[in-house]
């Protein structure tokens, strides 16, 4: 088995809620794999002095998804790596325990890293991760009111465990390869948000214009629907890969926010309209039948 030092493990927000709420309910303890990919990052200085120095590569893990079932039964035999995605390790979610692996734990690590399972390094094919990471969950021992979780991650290399930071990906300019494979219950209707400019006279001679602001239009109140006053043109800026878009995609949730509410609070008039007119059919009925 190839060694080689992880720098960094990252883990999407979205992740890392999902196994924490896996774990607290479940009836018991739980483990699982990890799942995720391993890349070679350079860091860039941002300098404007030229430098002879270079920058030591970094190696970064990333877990991406997971699989869980209770501590009691064994683990299933490790799935086979896809271009996207392979097996990076394991993790354990257990109760009240230390917050430090275990002779157990350090058992099946050394098992799980001989699985051909690999994490291929994409600048450097010969390069591969062995799936030695491991993630440890735990609850503190003394019972508290608020219910809260303990987590460490490892990497097991030269025969130990390495205790290793564990980075959070939440929004911002480099989320995007953390949520591509995030399904939204409810998506944007299908546009074009490409706004192109072009010679008015060419495209009165052979209606074009009239026919892109007709689409246009039409995309606008599409969009309206969901969010109403975000244009087309900020919205084609979050689609822009060198868009930095934390502060535009708060704007559009606020903006789908209060549609929400709006039509909450329309639902809720004409619920009480509803049972308003219930209550005086009710009371005619009541009348026709002389029990009144």
């Amino acid at each position: 088995m190839d060694d080689f030092p992880i720098d960094k493990i990252q883990i999407s927000g979205a992740t890392l809620a999902s196994l924490l709420h896996r774990s607290s309910a479940a009836a018991g303890d739980i483990h699982g794999y990890l799942f995720g990919h391993a890349t070679i990052s350079t860091p860039n200085p941002l300098s404007d002095h030229p430098t002879t120095t270079t920058t030591a590569s970094l190696l970064i893990a990333s877990i991406t998804s997971f699989l869980s079932l209770p501590s009691h039964l064994p683990l299933p035999p490790p799935p086979p790596a896809t271009d996207s995605t392979a097996l990076l390790g394991w993790f354990s979610a257990r109760r009240k325990t230390p917050l430090r692996p275990s002779l157990k734990d350090s058992t099946t690590t050394v098992s799980l890293s001989s699985s051909p399972s690999l994490a291929f390094i994409p600048q450097n094919s010969t390069l591969s991760l062995p799936p030695s990471l491991f993630l440890l969950i735990t609850t503190p021992f003394p019972d508290q009111t608020i219910h809260t979780h303990e987590y460490k991650a490892f990497q097991y290399k030269g025969n130990a465990f390495e205790p290793k930071s564990l980075s959070i990906v939440n929004l911002g300019p480099s989320f995007r390869s953390q949520y591509d494979s995030f399904s939204p219950n409810v998506q944007f209707p299908m546009m074009d948000c490409e706004l192109r400019g072009s010679n008015a006279m060419v495209e009165d001679e052979n209606g074009e214009n009239r026919a892109d602001k007709k689409r246009q239009l039409k995309d606008q109140k599409q969009l309206d629907a969901c969010a109403e006053g975000f244009e087309l043109g900020r919205l084609s800026k979050l689609m822009a890969s060198e868009a930095a878009y934390t502060g535009e995609l708060e704007d559009l949730y606020d903006k789908m926010l209060a549609k929400i509410d709006g039509l909450s609070r329309l639902v809720e008039q004409t619920n009480a309209k509803v049972m308003e007119q219930e209550n005086h059919n009710m009371r005619l009925r009541y009348r026709v039948a002389g029990l009144e």
